[in-house]
């Protein structure tokens, strides 16, 4: 291991992957330089502020599996990390479908026809089912039947991702949605299973004041043990010598640069970046870098002038006439995000591609087609609307395309090459991971660094259960417990003599 005192780490990327690296260096008295894009800290995990309104980019709920993630949060936000109700439901053909689903509300709002229908289907492709699952759509049809996948999957999940359900991989089904099936959820609109299916999580942890508050106190607590944060510095640059990288360069007021030295580097930035910036390039790894696609999305957040407007902390919409695909009630999620409590603020979600004419759509008439689609969906009038902004979040969410595997194979090969390097979080990693997912690939890679560990940050969140799909009957919970004890016990070890 090299001499602290001569080692000096460069993150890129003050996300929750890079803030938590920075933050697990600090403990060991090394002082990281972070290096941030934007003018905020907290990547998709940030939380914007407008004349005193506090917008979070995309709703993020908190909640983990993992010990070691669960005490940061708590440690650090304290009496601050609030426990909330969810509430969600799902809109589509003017109609409102409680999420999860419920008996009584979704025979209402189907029919018994509807639901005869649904419930054919459903054995119709248990006897018949495709026999290769390399799509979503053949992965969800065999698991919930054809009818079921048209009505509550196909469109919403166009409508995010922009490609047809035939071209995105059964991979990212098998990730998000792997344990919830037709079964389960039928059960659960009838009676309370035995099992806690945690699709159906009712409650969450939710700081006050968004996730930002969260990353701006790791932020604080990173620079008071003596690294450093700077924002509104993108690398443009990335230089190598051999198999290892020297320095990378940073724009500074879109002109001046300053080159950065360091001993190993860790970085957040969408991996496709990370190779276009290097020097000298690689002609395979470029190859396979301009192959990767992602999804990006904007935000239209509008304060309404009424008090209270619908109970839920979010809306799925799945109704094919209007362009947003989420609507998040961010009164719902704490009420200090919303500085005058006779007012509501939500945040209207368009996924879209940069560069394309949602994207390129004026402030103005985003917030006029966000006034009228709520209008349309029946949730507020017009009228009542009295302020409005934007916020563009580019490269959002990684696709899993059908070619991406085989690109991403071509770039991880050329990647373990570089010896002082580390690549983590979503973008880092070409994967949808979660916050907490992200958190993890960080404090791992801490762990290769400073202790030689060889963790393979590529499989975090392959093999583990997903957070929110995974059913435990009440009898293995204790046991499963113990087991993430077991786990977490190195890191919450390493984190109490740090600290």
């Amino acid at each position: 291991m090299k001499d602290k005192k001569k080692r000096q780490v460069v993150i890129i990327g003050a996300g929750p992957a890079g803030l938590t690296a920075a933050y697990e260096l600090t403990k060991h008295d090394l002082q990281p330089i972070v290096l941030e894009q934007n003018d905020k800290v907290g990547g998709l995990a940030r939380t914007e502020n407008h004349n005193g309104y506090y917008f979070d980019m995309g709703g993020h709920r908190f909640f983990t599996k993992s010990q070691v993630v669960n005490h940061m949060w708590h440690d650090i936000l304290g009496d601050e990390f609030l426990r909330r109700p969810r509430i969600s439901r799902i809109y589509y053909r003017n109609k409102f479908f409680s999420y999860p689903l419920k008996y009584t509300n979704a025979l209402a709002s189907l029919g018994i026809w509807q639901a005869i229908l649904i419930s054919l289907s459903f054995i119709k492709w248990q006897i018949f089912p495709y026999k290769e699952e390399e799509t979503f759509e053949q992965w969800v049809t065999n698991r919930f039947g054809k009818r079921l996948f048209e009505i509550f999957f196909k469109t919403y999940t166009e409508k995010v991702w922009g490609i047809p359900c035939t071209e995105l991989k059964a991979e990212w089904a098998a990730q998000r949605i792997k344990d919830l099936s037709f079964k389960t959820a039928l059960l659960s609109m009838f009676i309370k299973p035995k099992t806690t299916i945690k699709t159906l999580i009712e409650e969450f942890h939710y700081p006050r004041l968004g996730p930002g508050m969260l990353w701006n106190k790791v932020k604080n607590e990173i620079e008071c043990r003596g690294g450093v944060v700077y924002l509104n510095s993108p690398v443009t640059r990335i230089h190598c010598t051999g198999n290892s990288i020297d320095y990378v360069v940073v724009s500074r007021n879109d002109s001046d640069e300053e080159i950065i030295h360091g001993t190993d580097f860790i970085s957040s930035m969408p991996i496709s970046e990370f190779i276009k910036r290097l020097e000298p390039a690689s002609p395979d790894a470029l190859e396979a870098a301009n192959k990767l696609s992602y999804r990006d999305f904007l935000t239209v957040c509008l304060v309404v002038n009424q008090p209270e407007l619908f109970p839920d902390n979010w809306i799925y919409v799945h109704e094919p006439e209007v362009k947003v695909g989420r609507i998040q009630n961010f009164k719902n999620w704490s009420l200090d995000m919303v500085p005058d409590q006779t007012k509501t603020s939500l945040g209207l979600e368009y996924f879209c591609n940069e560069g394309d004419d949602l994207w390129n759509m004026a402030d103005a008439d985003l917030i006029e087609l966000g006034k009228r689609e709520l209008e349309r969906i029946g949730l507020v009038n017009s009228d009542d609307v009295i302020d409005g902004c934007v916020y563009r979040v580019p490269k959002a969410y990684p696709i899993y395309d059908s070619e991406y595997h085989a690109y991403l194979k071509r770039i991880r090969r050329f990647v373990a090459g570089i010896q002082n390097f580390q690549t983590i979080g979503r973008n880092g990693l070409h994967r949808y991971n979660n916050q907490d997912h992200s958190m993890i690939t960080g404090m791992l890679a801490v762990d290769n660094l400073l202790n030689g560990e060889k963790n393979d940050l590529w499989d975090v969140n392959t093999e583990r259960e997903y957070h929110e799909e995974v059913q435990v009957t009440e009898e293995k919970k204790f046991k499963r417990v113990q087991l993430a004890g077991l786990f977490s016990k190195k890191w919450t070890l390493r984190s109490r003599i740090s600290s």
